[in-house]
């Protein structure tokens, strides 16, 4: 795959400063470090909201995806049952590659002292830790580097300076987003991932992902729950039971024959019930769980060469009700 350079990283920086400018409205919180590294609190002591989770998603793509909430027909569109008043996150992008697998997925475990967080952002283009950048041929030749933190508590400011230098940057350069699973914003940014999820999948199947050319995602939001942990199983279950993606591709219609019943999540031998349960089985093992099982319930393909179209999968409304505690 040859080399494309795209400023992620000041993409995002451009897009934090915006946030924290309008940090009142979006009931978040700036901090600025001792080292001068920037942190903005989504979710922790802060409470962020609605825009919030939508401005951070967007913060995740390196601002090449749009994020918005639609009405959400995963559970049928005349049904009674709908999570969070029957909203739902839609993910356009036209730099599916750049957006999603170079920034926004979640490839970076960031440890500290009695800190833990699941890194993602553009600032992992920077850092190149997974092997992933190898195939994928993004690079960003930046100053700044911006990262988004799913974590419980702020960084302290030892991490903040480790990250910077991972990523080559001074610390007064560094700008990161974080937010619990447990709160609005942070569950509205893990639910944008439909697009991602899919991607990843295919990228494990080794499907090349320089065939895909656009993307669209959709996936209900649910209920934020009372823990991290209940979170962590809300959100994938969205994405698991009631997302729907569709790639615009360019490749033989063969090549979408072959890997296109494979990538939904019901292709995975793990799948049928909410994730909390199929984590516990597994005794809280995540690296147990069949890696199979993440990508949207639905896949569709849009072949651009052909013409033709395709869809995997179905969506699974029991599943989600139960994992969203839906009362009747």
């Amino acid at each position: 795959m040859s080399k494309l350079e795209v400023p992620l990283n000041r993409r995002a920086y451009q897009r934090c400063a915006a946030a924290s400018a309008d940090r009142l409205r979006l009931r978040i919180a700036a901090h600025d470090l001792p080292s001068g590294a920037k942190v903005l609190d989504f979710g922790v002591a802060a409470e962020g909201g609605l825009e919030a989770g939508r401005r951070l998603a967007e913060i995740c793509l390196a601002g090449l995806g749009r994020v918005a909430l639609v009405p959400s027909h995963a559970f049928g569109q005349t049904s009674a049952h709908s999570p969070a008043g029957g909203a739902a996150v839609q993910v356009t992008t036209d730099q599916p590659i750049a957006a999603c697998m170079a920034s926004q997925y979640a490839g970076w475990q960031i440890v500290g002292d009695k800190f833990f967080a699941m890194g993602s952002g553009p600032m992992r283009a920077l850092a190149r830790r997974e092997p992933l950048f190898e195939s994928l041929g993004v690079v960003d030749p930046s100053d700044v580097a911006v990262g988004v933190l799913e974590a419980a508590r702020l960084p302290p400011d030892e991490v903040c300076r480790d990250i910077a230098a991972e990523c080559g940057v001074a610390p007064e350069k560094l700008t990161l987003c974080v937010a619990p699973t447990a709160s609005i914003a942070g569950t509205l940014q893990v639910v944008a991932r439909s697009v991602e999820t899919a991607l990843h999948k295919l990228h494990e199947l080794g499907f090349p992902l320089d065939h895909v050319r656009s993307g669209f995602g959709i996936a209900p939001l649910p209920p934020v729950a009372k823990n991290d942990l209940a979170a962590i199983g809300r959100t994938n279950d969205a994405i698991l039971y009631g997302g729907q993606t569709t790639l615009w591709v360019r490749c033989d219609d063969d090549d979408i024959l072959a890997f296109g019943p494979r990538v939904p999540s019901g292709a995975s031998s793990d799948h049928g019930r909410p994730f909390a349960e199929i984590f516990a089985r597994y005794g809280g093992d995540f690296y147990k769980i069949d890696p199979l099982l993440f990508s949207p319930a639905v896949v569709a393909f849009q072949n651009l060469k052909s013409g033709h179209s395709f869809r995997f999968g179905k969506l699974e409304p029991q599943v989600l009700a139960e994992s969203f505690e839906i009362e009747s």
